[in-house]
């Protein structure tokens, strides 16, 4: 009985659950008809656009009347709108059969503005960042251009600068966009530390890099500013500065720059490892060329043995030997050095191999990034030409050419897979810079007293090459005006070309008691005739003027008085070993130099000087000059010699004494003669104040000798000695922010009764 009724009440549920069953099946079909009937969109509405048109919004989505109301594409149509950055918000709904979509639309600027920028120019910020008037602004695209602000503010050494960009609504949904700055201080460099330098100390090593650290006076220079650039810069100055010491293992193991916590100053830690320092061993050449000799190419090697180790001898040594084998006409060799170091004895051997190198030729050379300077001026400085074969010593040397244009702020040279397997092209990528110049001048000196100058000067005429100049000076005692051109590769050759006018008023009334007025020009032309010796001639044509001799002057000077031509011929030989120029430090200078005037005009003579400097560097920063220099002119006709054709020394030329202050001269009125031959010699020591090296100062100490005689007038009261005047001081230069000063204190030791003394001597120069 029990068994029954389970079973019945088992059997019950399950028919009750069976009919339920059998309910929602025959309900199925009519609620999916209804649902299928409800998921097609019959239309799309797009409701908020005020500027952009409705069937804009629809072609970035790809929903249609007639589609189904899928959660995958409505995502996939509101992912697109966002991704166009025209919408602030999209919000995308179902009433009834319809699909509306509501949008926001960003804002268009209507003006970018920088408020607070004094130390970076608007034009700067503006070329930095992306947004522009009349485009679309969003959040991201904001605070992108507020990183890029940031950065460049960081790279001019502020890391302090803050930057909040304001967004003033107006009508019509634009917006005018403010960028307000707050630009702090320039972050600089309040300490540098060395850590494991032993043989050079602090203020050594300080030298060598650019950084500086923060004091008062470098307030112009703009080194003790943080710049990573310049850090990873001074990492290879200081590699460099040890390698040419000798110290081969040198290593920078970190430079760490660390800001301080009110983010104004910089701590800069350089850590190193010197190691020893070696001398140079064994040096080898060795041939794998067959039929080359060795042997005489070990004269070639710009360095000897036990010498201290220098790592640009190699690179010297590499372009001396395959220049000479070049000679010899081997044109594919390549020179492989081998460094042999032996940290026991503190040698290091050198092994130059000759190889036989790959036979390839130059097929192209390509120029790019030079939109004003012509490819031409840039193919002449090449040392090599399509069909040449391949070097990489001449290559080199090329790549140094074009940056010594000085018209480029980089000059790249690579070199890519020509056309066959022994061809090359040749890939030169200059960035150009400005050329022109345009300077305004100060400043004062004992000859001149105050003067001013005015200079206009284009280094890059039209692009090819040629130096334009028009310079004009006014000053107590001398005005002059100036027009040069030169053309640097006339006739397409290495020589250069060019033409000068003058005109130049000059007060001598303190030394002769007359006034000179010369107007006149000359062509020139000038032509290397080695590496270091250069030849140049020159031919001028002026009209000299004595004038303005009052009645006391010598009878001398007053016979001068009056005007002529002068029609001379000029030629110069300079052979220049020095490092540098301006500030030369190691080597020699030497000059001959002829004139002959006589050909047309009234002038008749022949000119002669000579002379030359030797500079040597006794220590680091202490550099010994010795200077010789004599002249002798003689007229061609036996007539007199007139008064500007004289030589004259003193002041300058030979300190103790004043301008013109010894030779010949009237005793009876004080004038000066001049004299037709002289002979001077200095001898000068120049070393550091003491001072930071940064500021500029350097002393010197010095002794001056010479003489000047013989002139073609005579009588009583005429005075003439060829006895040697002597004179010994001290100087100081300094590199100021404002220009070069110079101030010289000297005594005459050696000199005559009739001799004009001057014990200071100062000038003081600017261009701006």
């Amino acid at each position: 009985m029990k068994l029954t009724s389970a079973l019945l009440q088992r059997l019950g549920i399950a028919l009750i659950a069976g009919v339920l069953c059998l309910l929602v099946m025959l309900s199925m079909p009519f609620k999916t008809a209804v649902a299928a009937e409800a998921a097609l969109i019959e239309a799309v509405r797009v409701e908020g656009t005020q500027r952009i048109e409705p069937a804009t919004v629809l072609s970035y989505i790809n929903i249609q009347t007639g589609d189904r109301f899928e959660p995958e594409a409505l995502n996939r149509a509101l992912k697109m709108l966002f991704a166009t950055g025209l919408f602030a918000d999209v919000a995308l709904y179902q009433e009834g059969r319809d699909l509306v979509i509501v949008v926001v639309e960003n804002p268009i600027i209507n003006e970018i503005r920088f408020e607070g920028n004094e130390k970076l120019k608007t034009d700067n910020l503006m070329s930095e960042i992306r947004l522009r008037p009349r485009t679309v602004v969003t959040r991201t695209k904001v605070q992108a251009d507020v990183e890029r602000l940031q950065e460049l503010y960081r790279l001019s050494g502020r890391f302090s600068a803050s930057i909040d960009p304001k967004i003033i609504k107006l009508d019509q949904n634009r917006v005018n966009l403010v960028f307000e700055i707050s630009e702090g201080p320039a972050t600089r460099i309040s300490r540098i530390v060395f850590l494991g330098n032993q043989r050079f100390d602090d203020g050594d090593l300080q030298r060598v890099i650019n950084s500086r650290e923060d004091r008062w006076w470098r307030i112009w220079s703009g080194a003790d500013k943080y710049d990573p650039d310049r850090m990873a810069y001074d990492r290879e100055l200081l590699r460099k500065f040890y390698l040419e010491h000798g110290y081969a293992d040198f290593q920078v193991e970190s430079a760490i720059a660390e800001l301080s916590p009110d983010r104004r100053h910089f701590y800069v830690t350089f850590t190193m490892t010197e190691g020893r320092r070696y001398k140079v061993g064994k040096i080898e050449v060795v041939s794998n060329i067959p039929e080359l000799d060795a042997a005489g190419l070990r004269k070639v090697v710009t360095f000897e043995k036990d010498s201290w180790y220098k790592a640009s001898e190699i690179e010297n040594t590499i372009n001396a030997l395959t220049d000479e084998l070049g000679n010899r006409q081997y044109a594919f060799v390549d020179v492989v050095p081998t460094v042999e170091r032996h940290r026991e004895t503190g040698l290091i051997d050198i092994l130059f191999t000759v190889n036989e190198g790959r036979k390839v030729f130059i097929e192209n050379i390509n120029i790019s990034g030079n939109a004003r300077t012509m490819d031409e001026v840039i193919r002449r400085e090449m040392t090599l030409v399509e069909g040449d074969p391949f070097n990489v010593a001449k290559l080199r040397r090329s790549e140094q050419n074009i940056r010594n244009l000085a018209f480029f702020e980089a000059a790249e040279i690579k070199t890519t897979r020509g056309s066959a397997p022994d061809k090359t092209d040749i890939d030169i990528h200059v960035e150009e810079k400005s050329t022109g110049e345009l300077s305004l001048g100060g400043g004062f000196s004992t000859l001149d007293g105050p003067l001013g100058e005015f200079r206009v000067r284009e280094r890059n005429f039209l692009g090819k090459g040629q130096d334009l100049t028009f310079a004009t000076t006014l000053a107590a005692r001398r005005s002059q005006l100036d027009f040069s051109f030169t053309e640097p590769y006339f006739l397409n050759r290495d020589i250069s070309a060019g033409i000068d006018l003058f005109h130049i008023v000059r007060d001598y009334q303190d030394e002769s008691s007359y006034d000179s007025r010369r107007t006149g020009g000359g062509l020139r032309m000038g032509y290397p005739l080695s590496r270091n010796l250069r030849h140049d001639i020159s031919y001028r044509l002026d009209k000299t003027e004595i004038e303005n001799v009052p009645a006391v002057a010598s009878l001398f000077i007053r016979n001068q008085e009056g005007s002529w031509v002068t029609s001379a011929l000029n030629h110069r030989l300079t052979y220049d070993t020095t490092d540098s120029r301006l500030e030369p430090t190691e080597g020699v200078l030497l000059r001959l130099e002829n004139e002959v005037a006589g050909l047309g005009g009234d002038a008749n003579y022949l000119r002669t000087r000579a002379g030359g400097t030797f500079y040597y560097p006794i220590r680091d920063k202490w550099v010994l000059s010795l200077l010789g220099e004599a002249g002798y002119i003689f007229s061609l006709k036996g007539d007199d010699l007139r008064i500007n054709e004289r030589f004259y020394i003193g002041g300058s030329t030979l300190r103790g004494f004043e301008e013109a202050g010894i030779g010949p001269r009237d005793t009876a009125t004080d004038d000066a003669l001049g004299g037709n031959q002289f002979a001077r010699g200095s001898v000068e020591l120049e070393f550091p104040s003491g001072l930071p090296e940064d500021l500029g100062v350097r002393l010197r100490a010095f002794s001056d000798f010479g003489f000047l005689t013989e002139v073609d007038e005579s009588g009583p009261t005429v005075f003439d000695s060829d006895a040697l005047r002597v004179s010994v001081g001290l100087g100081v230069s300094w590199r100021s922010p404002l220009g070069p000063v110079r101030l010289d204190f000297s005594v005459p030791v050696m000199k005559e009764d009739e001799d004009i003394e001057e014990f200071f001597r100062f000038s003081f120069g600017t261009r701006f």
